[in-house]
């Protein structure tokens, strides 16, 4: 390590300016934990404390040696590892039906050896057609056991986008859901009623074979795009970590439209990434305008972030027309000089295209952009206002409890799930200053920061004031892509530049903690997941599918204007969206159970899952919180019981006590 020499040191460079104030920001942040709990507000501060320290640190230093690396005999024994160790995931999950525990632990183990061939192997040994192949199988290995032994599908929305797709199929027109919003963006339930026509076989077996085939092989647009930018080893990591994330193997597994339009953001990123980073045609444009129509005709969630993105790109354009940031002083050895493209039109274009579509939308009695509009004002003349945190359901249970009457696992559970994330976010601020150095920046990396920082607005920012109309929970999967390409920046600033032995210290806690937190979060183990005491289980069990549809076939299966107010069905929460999204029985809900008492409801429905794993129900002020009921606390003894099959029972009122 070899320290610059004063006259070389120039501390008001752009990014150190960057790095300077954003030690003074985490320190601004730092206090905001007394005034509320947050898991963000205790980690972000933190966090991007410690990522400018670090870039402040390499900033200074030469690595004037090389790092230590993996033994070649080493090195070439770790793809042997990895496939066998895939091999031995499905062996695993055939044989104990399920993906256990045991499962997230070695598929942890593989996620730590794909990301150890990529940062400590030598450049002889380093092959990245064979890394990417490896992460390519390992994505599907892990979404598609998970899909083989979950009895019907994982996930809430996915029945109603079943129900959807069978009536195009039956009806054979797409004016089958004329009444729902999705008419408008229909490319989803499209493209999955063709595939089972094509295919000859049914809908669930169709959605694998087209949407559940595609999410894995998408991760390859992440390394494509990030090649735009930095050398193959990089751009491998940057894939990896992107395959690795734990909401996007959520949408692997939970395939509604969502995961489609996150398959067409990512076409969409790497498009733009392209016509950014070469010479391009108008063969490359077009692709660019067509990928993003299909965003707009599959999922109003994914336009809404895909014009986050293409706004971040204009922005960009405007700051290297007009801005301080000029491309005279490039430095053509990181980026290549490239005239800003100019993406007025196509911005103009998406937006206009977007509202017309969105007008026409059926929505709640109105169309999808008044309902959305009137829905955002509504928020902020009621409940918006600052730390008026606003948290979804699977953190309510936490919200309803003290610090003091939490257990030791609650309280450790929520920082497992956003570990990863933090991991990466760590990355992404080091790879954002490096970027914003003048002789660095250029339209393409300053999209992706402009566009990541956008996001976490939305997804950090806003819910901070009890704003989460845009769904937050639905960002993270996209915003991913642009934070694993710059954390792959970032880590690779940080690699060339720290002192040998502090280098590996950061490379192997990220080596070491980052899958196994990914993988062990929520999101990526909602068929079965790991803290069964702490969340909701999204995958239902033969027995508890027979039971739905056994209710439909008891009931009659009445429409909801036929159901009397005293006459809905109660039980938890998610089991009673299964119930009500399949048409089953319309009008159903969580039910209510106060503390220590029990439900006053006259039909109910108990599962045994009930008394063994996390469920929601609402307490007696009606707020959403775990818990762990018996079967006489929803289903009264002064009850008849008129189903049961010995894992679900349907309760009704006694003819004795009428």
């Amino acid at each position: 390590m070899v320290y610059k020499s004063i006259q070389r040191r120039r501390p008001f460079r752009l990014d150190t300016v960057a790095a300077i104030g954003g030690l003074l920001l985490a320190l601004t942040l730092f206090p905001l934990r007394f005034f509320a709990s947050q898991i963000y507000l205790n980690t972000v501060p933190i966090l991007l404390g410690t990522a400018c320290a670090l870039y402040l640190i390499a900033l200074y230093q030469e690595n004037a040696r090389g790092l230590p690396t993996l033994p070649a005999a080493v090195s070439m024994t770790l793809p042997s590892l990895v496939l066998s160790g895939l091999a031995g995931l499905v062996m695993l999950t055939v044989l104990q039906g399920t993906r256990t525990p045991l499962f997230f632990g070695v598929a942890s183990l593989l996620g730590t050896l794909l990301l150890g061939q990529i940062l400590f192997t030598n450049d002889q040994t380093f092959k990245p057609g064979l890394v990417l192949l490896q992460v390519v199988l390992f994505a599907f290995v892990f979404r598609f056991t998970a899909l083989y032994v979950t009895p019907g599908y994982i996930g809430i929305d996915i029945w109603t986008h079943v129900e959807l797709t069978t009536a195009i199929l039956e009806e054979g027109s797409l004016g089958a859901i004329s009444h729902d919003k999705h008419f408008a963006s229909p490319l989803y339930h499209l493209l999955v009623a063709s595939s089972a026509l094509l295919y000859g076989v049914p809908i669930r077996t169709a959605l694998y074979l087209s949407v559940g085939l595609v999410m894995p092989l998408s991760i390859l647009l992440v390394y494509a795009g990030t090649n735009l930018l930095v050398a193959q080893r990089w751009a491998t990591l940057a894939a990896t970590c992107y395959a690795l994330a734990s909401h996007v193997a959520m949408w692997g597994m939970h395939l509604i439209p969502t995961s489609l339009g996150l398959v067409f953001f990512l076409a969409v990123l790497y498009a733009l990434l392209r016509v950014m980073r070469i010479e391009y045609t108008f063969r490359d444009f077009s692709l660019l305008l067509l990928l993003s129509v299909a965003v707009i005709l599959t999922h109003q969630v994914s336009t809404f972030i895909m014009l986050v993105l293409l706004l971040a790109a204009f922005i960009a354009q405007i700051v290297f027309v007009v801005g301080p940031l000029g491309l005279d002083r490039l430095d053509t050895s990181v980026f290549r000089a490239k005239k800003p493209v100019n993406l007025v039109g196509l911005v103009a274009f998406n937006f206009g295209l977007t509202i017309f579509v969105w007008s026409l939308t059926p929505y709640r009695e109105d169309s999808f952009l008044a309902t959305v509009l009137s829905f955002f004002t509504q928020t902020l003349e009621e409940s918006a206002g600052f730390l008026n945190i606003a948290s979804d359901s699977a953190a309510d249970s936490t919200e309803t409890s003290t610090e003091t009457t939490q257990t030791l696992l609650e309280q450790i559970v929520p920082y497992v799930d956003a570990l990863g994330f933090l991991f990466l976010l760590g990355a992404t601020f080091v790879g954002c200053l490096y970027v914003v150095h003048r002789r660095r920046a250029e339209q393409s990396v300053f999209t992706l920061l402009l566009a990541a920082a956008f996001m976490l607005v939305f997804v950090l920012g806003l819910p901070m004031f009890g704003i989460r109309n845009f769904i937050p929970t639905r960002w993270f999967a996209f915003l991913y892509a642009p934070m694993a390409i710059l954390g792959a920046i970032g880590l690779r600033t940080l690699y060339g530049k720290l002192s040998p032995a502090l280098v590996v210290s950061v490379l192997l806690i990220f080596v070491l903690v980052f899958p196994g937190a990914m993988i062990f979060a929520a999101e990526s183990n909602a068929d079965n997941p790991v803290f069964a005491d702490q969340h909701e289980r999204l995958a239902y069990s033969d027995a508890e599918l027979t039971a739905a549809a056994s209710i439909g076939e008891l009931t009659g299966s009445p429409s909801g204007s036929d159901i009397r107010p005293d006459q809905r069905l109660h039980t938890d929460h998610p089991y009673q969206t299964l119930i009500s999204r399949t048409g089953v029985y319309p009008s159903t809900t969580a039910a209510t159970v106060p503390d220590d008492g029990v439900a006053n409801h006259d039909y109910v429905v108990y599962r045994t899952t009930q008394s063994t794993e996390a469920t929601f129900f609402r307490d007696a002020d009606g707020n959403g919180r775990i818990e762990q009921i018996t079967r006489d606390r929803i289903c009264r003894p002064d009850q008849a019981i008129v189903y049961t099959n010995g894992e679900v029972s349907m309760c009704t009122p006694s003819p004795a006590s009428m």
